[in-house]
C-alpha cells in the first residue's frame, strides 16, 4: 500500500465477522452489523503536545484492535475497504 496517514491517524482493515451463529444459523449480509474489530494495517509518525515532541502512537501494524461501531471513515485503497481513524477511536489492542 502506498498510503501513510499523517499525525495520529490510523488505517485499519475490518475483521469479517461470523457467517454463522454457535447452534448454526447462517447469518444473511443484510442482517450483520458492520464488525467492531480490525487489524492496523499503518500508522502516522504520532502527535504532538504542547511543546511541540513527537509523541508516538501506542499501536503499530499488524495489531488487532476494537474500535466504535461508528469510528473512522470509509475508505478504498488498492481495492481494499479500509478505515481511517484517529488512535483515540481505538477502545483496545486484542493480545494474542
Amino acid at each position: 500500500m502506498k498510503f501513510r496517514p499523517l499525525h495520529d491517524r490510523v488505517v485499519v482493515r475490518r475483521l469479517e465477522s461470523e457467517e454463522k451463529t454457535k447452534g448454526g444459523i447462517i447469518i444473511p449480509d443484510t442482517a450483520k452489523e458492520k464488525p467492531q474489530e480490525g487489524e492496523i494495517v499503518a500508522v502516522g509518525p504520532g502527535a504532538r503536545d504542547e511543546s511541540g515532541k513527537l509523541v508516538a502512537l501506542d499501536v503499530k501494524s499488524g495489531d488487532r484492535v476494537l474500535f466504535g461501531k461508528w469510528s473512522g471513515t470509509e475508505v478504498k485503497i488498492d481495492g481494499q475497504d479500509l478505515l481511517i481513524m484517529k488512535e483515540s477511536d481505538i477502545m483496545g489492542v486484542i493480545a494474542k
